[in-house]
């Protein structure tokens, strides 16, 4: 190839690359997205831990909606009240008062006081075992079957399953709601942190069959209900339930309950 040929080449290639690069810096500023110096600020603010407790995709996606008001400078379960005050700041708007959740596993039927209809050995997976006779080994049907879908979900490694049942780091727990959607059974719920006492069962079948299944199964008897200075108990479905907001902590129900399935925490 010529001397000729080869600078014309390069001049073209040159040419190209002027172009290309004038075209990419006008379609720039004119398609330029403007960003609210506000987003950034919040997003700094958040924990970034992404875990999508919020109900957004991640802390980007929290920190936009909190920009647009469409979610409360509080909204972080993670981050709590701290991170919502420095929020709150930022948007020049006044923090709420949010009270600290944390992960309840409503279940004590661990291997000693829990019957077992039968040994399991397939996968290790609560939403597996679902699938197989009697939706597990457990006799009761509405028990923690103890395979761990929960202890996976959790970012924060505040829960494990000890002795079958799966317990809760209150400590380390940021109620980011992940094992709640992660457990098939529904057992796992956010309450207050505050929370003195809980029922630690959720069968709703009737008397003698939970008896049946379990040693620390919930009756349904009523004296919990009957005994509770503040009204704050109530037997639905065969199965006591606290109102927290109604609860002083005295511990009534607790003393009054024959299975001893309402524990304090």
């Amino acid at each position: 190839m010529s001397i000729t040929g080869i600078l014309s080449a390069a001049a073209i290639v040159g040419a190209v690359g002027i172009f290309v690069g004038l075209f990419l810096g006008v379609a720039g500023i004119k398609f330029k997205v403007e960003t609210d110096e506000r987003e950034e600020a919040v997003l700094a603010a958040l924990p970034g831990n992404n875990c999508g407790g919020c109900g957004y995709a991640g802390c980007s996606g929290l920190a936009a909606a909190i920009v647009k008001g469409e979610a409360p400078a509080d909204a972080c379960p993670v981050g709590g009240a701290a991170a919502g005050a420095k929020i709150a700041a930022i948007m020049g708007v006044e923090a709420g008062r949010t009270e600290r959740k944390v992960a309840y596993v409503a279940c004590s039927g661990d291997c000693e006081k829990a019957g077992q209809d039968y040994e399991y050995y397939g996968v290790q997976d609560c939403r597996m075992v679902g699938f197989v006779p009697g939706g597990g080994p457990k006799s009761c049907d509405s028990g923690c079957l103890g395979f761990g879908n929960c202890v996976k979900a959790c970012p924060f490694d505040a829960i494990h399953v000890v002795n079958g049942v799966a317990l809760v780091d209150r400590e380390k727990c940021r109620a980011c709601g992940k094992c709640v959607e992660a457990c098939p059974k529904h057992l796992i719920s956010l309450i207050p942190y505050s929370a003195a006492y809980a029922v630690a069962c959720s069968s709703v079948d009737k008397g003698p069959v939970t008896m049946k299944a379990c040693k620390a199964g919930c009756i349904g008897c009523g004296l919990c209900a009957r005994n509770c200075p503040a009204e704050a108990v109530a037997v639905k479905d065969f199965h006591a339930v606290i109102d927290q907001e109604k609860c002083t902590g005295c511990g009534a129900c607790a003393e009054k309950c024959p299975k001893k399935c309402i524990e304090k925490l």
